[in-house]
């Protein structure tokens, strides 16, 4: 059993709906002052049925609300206590028994992707598969994580063009203030709505709403959100990765007019 599967067994077992723990980490993150630890529904689910990693403040709110150890959901997840000492060597030296393990790679991807739509690149990701490259172990390092604009996503165009795959820093999740001397230094975060995901800039509303603004050349308006409850902000983007294309793109006024009026 999966640890997402084992929180979700605990959780039916105490009696807790998802709406329950939305609260109760709600109320702790207030009592916390810190809302990290808040964990929406969706977010619960996706932790739950989907296999993404919780960050380690709601990991510690899980552990508290069920009345478990931290070390213990840790372990569920295969971070465990080093049984002896990670302490490096003092002089440079040459390690000669480096182990050539295992990496998982996707081998499976979910098929109802759509490369029209915003993803998270992780929820496209349908199984894992084991193979003995270890040199490509560090493609699943928790660091970052990583997202795609849709090909019909025109949010920050021409800075990001549609089909772009971005680097995302989980730990950015604060939104940033100006002033900027241009729009190269404004933060960019990917951000997850109730039914879709977002890659733009954000300007905070309030403490508890913000706005997605779009690229000024891309005629699309900017959308408020209430957060954490209708937006939650995944990371900042700190990667770009693009396929430069020639020539111009066809009907490009009538897609712009109809993102505009969505």
């Amino acid at each position: 059993m999966v640890a997402g599967e084992k929180l979700r067994t605990l959780r039916e077992r105490l009696g807790f709906t998802l709406r329950d723990v939305e609260i109760a980490s709600g109320q702790l993150a207030h009592q916390n002052k810190n809302s990290k630890y808040c964990i929406p529904q969706s977010r619960l689910s996706h932790i739950e049925n989907k296999g993404i990693l919780p960050n380690i403040y709601r990991l510690q709110a899980l552990a508290i609300l069920y009345q478990r150890d931290l070390s213990e959901l840790l372990a569920w997840y295969g971070v465990n206590q080093p049984a002896q000492s990670m302490t490096p060597a003092p002089r440079t030296h040459i390690s000669n028994d480096l182990a050539v393990g295992n990496c998982e790679l996707p081998v499976k991807l979910d098929p109802l992707f759509n490369d029209k739509k915003t993803s998270y690149i992780r929820r496209m990701i349908q199984e894992w598969g084991t193979r003995p490259i270890a040199a490509l172990q560090s493609l699943r390092h928790q660091d970052f994580t990583y997202g795609y604009v849709g090909s019909e996503d025109y949010t920050l165009y021409p800075m990001i063009l549609p089909g772009s795959f971005l680097q995302v820093d989980p730990h950015l999740t604060e939104i940033e203030t100006g002033p900027w001397t241009s729009d190269f230094e404004r933060p960019i975060y990917f951000l997850e709505t109730r039914d879709s995901y977002l890659c733009g800039w954000c300007a905070l509303l309030s403490s508890k709403e913000i706005q997605v603004q779009a690229h000024p050349l891309s005629g699309l308006p900017a959308r408020n959100y209430k957060r954490p409850a209708e937006i939650e902000v995944v990371g900042r983007v700190v990667g770009i990765a693009t396929k430069l294309k020639t020539g111009t793109r066809e009907h490009e006024g009538e897609t712009l007019a109809t993102q505009a009026q969505n």
